[in-house]
């Protein structure tokens, strides 16, 4: 068959549902695929747009590739990522596509750079992983930060915040993708290189309020050093976990130890296949009043910060829907930049993926 410019991969799942409803809000209409044909009907049937669908399983990757031709964009939304990822990027390379995804898992953001970037850039094919609420709006803080303090700037430090109760408005994705992610190895950038860290912990400024937060790996790694060749260090935190953040910088400085455990791991996808098997199919409850907010500060060599930054956003998913929405009609559009593994800002410029942002609800604050 002769795929669709967009493929929405893991349509039926709750932040497909939102990207789907995201992309016909711009005009698009994409194809939706998954592996529940019964499922894929009913998401159709709810829209108020006909979709095509199309069955797609990661057990059987070649149902995937059929569906992705070259030059088209594929949005990937299955999670958890490290285990379930890999055959949609494979697909996307083999076309010589642009992918996108919602990951936030530490392990697949650094498998896609240093694993399936070579192969993506010789097949001419781009990826843009954790494109969404994690870790768009930190890239683009730091970015702007980073523009503000000038060449004396070689450290970024970034944190990520919400306002209200995350923990019920966190989806079965999220939490099994952070399960998987208990044992995994976390890092930083430091020396001008990835390193390996655990459990380092800071307190930010946001709002007028001291917020704790838990280093972790993420993308701003790997995207950052390559628009801005100065930096020697990157530092990412969580700040979810808000008076339990010091102990759990404790328990993350133990997880290497943890790990080595015969059967650790098993034991964890376990439990994240049982959290998922026990899923809502409507998905988590809406919160209201749920926001978010992160924050980027540049400092000199000599540790005096030099410049900050706070982008301000709403609800996490809704967030993500919407700016893999404006990502994948951008790249149909008007291209990006590539191939390979690249970030957003590289992937679409800084002044196009601000205003892609705003249009998702994402605003540097005054």
């Amino acid at each position: 068959m002769t795929s669709p410019r967009i493929v929405l991969f893991g349509a039926t799942g709750y932040t497909g549902r939102l990207t789907a409803r995201a992309l016909l809000a711009y005009g698009a209409q994409p194809v939706l695929a998954g592996r529940d044909p019964v499922r894929l009907e009913e998401l159709a049937s709810s829209l108020p747009v006909e979709l095509p669908t199309a069955v797609a399983d990661v057990d059987r990757p070649a149902t995937l590739r059929r569906l992705v031709r070259p030059g088209g964009v594929l949005i990937s939304t299955v999670g958890p990522f490290t285990r379930w990822g890999e055959p949609a990027v494979e697909a996307a390379i083999q076309a010589g596509a642009v992918y996108l995804d919602s990951a936030g898992e530490p392990t697949f953001i650094r498998r896609i750079f240093q694993r399936y970037g070579p192969a993506a850039a010789a097949a001419g094919a781009t990826l843009v992983t954790a494109f969404g609420y994690d870790y768009v709006p930190g890239t683009i803080a730091a970015a702007l930060a980073l523009k503000k303090a000038g060449d004396d700037a070689v450290r970024v430090d970034i944190g990520y915040f919400v306002q209200g109760n995350i923990a019920r408005r966190a989806s079965t994705g999220t939490r099994a993708s952070a399960l998987g992610a208990m044992l995994e190895p976390m890092y930083s950038f430091r020396d001008g290189r990835i390193m390996h860290q655990h459990g380092r912990t800071r307190v930010f400024l946001v709002n007028g309020r001291k917020r704790p937060g838990l280093s972790i790996g993420a993308l701003e790694h790997f995207a950052l050093p390559r628009t801005h060749s100065r930096l020697r260090e990157i530092n990412v935190y969580m700040g979810w976990l808000g008076g339990f953040t010091r102990a759990a910088g404790v328990m993350a400085r133990a997880t290497p130890y943890v790990a080595a455990v015969p059967g650790a791991k098993r034991v964890t996808e376990a439990v994240a296949d049982r959290v998922i098997r026990s899923a809502d199919r409507d998905g988590p409850p809406a919160v209201s009043g749920l926001s978010t907010t992160a924050v980027a500060e540049a400092y000199d060599a000599e540790g005096n910060r030099l410049a900050s930054v706070e982008l301000s956003g709403g609800d996490p998913y809704e967030v993500t829907a919407r700016v893999l929405a404006w990502g994948a009609i951008a790249a149909t559009a008007d291209g990006v930049s590539g191939p390979g593994a690249v970030g957003p800002v590289e992937a679409f410029g800084l002044e196009r993926l601000l205003r892609g942002c705003a249009e998702a609800g994402l605003h540097p604050l005054p």
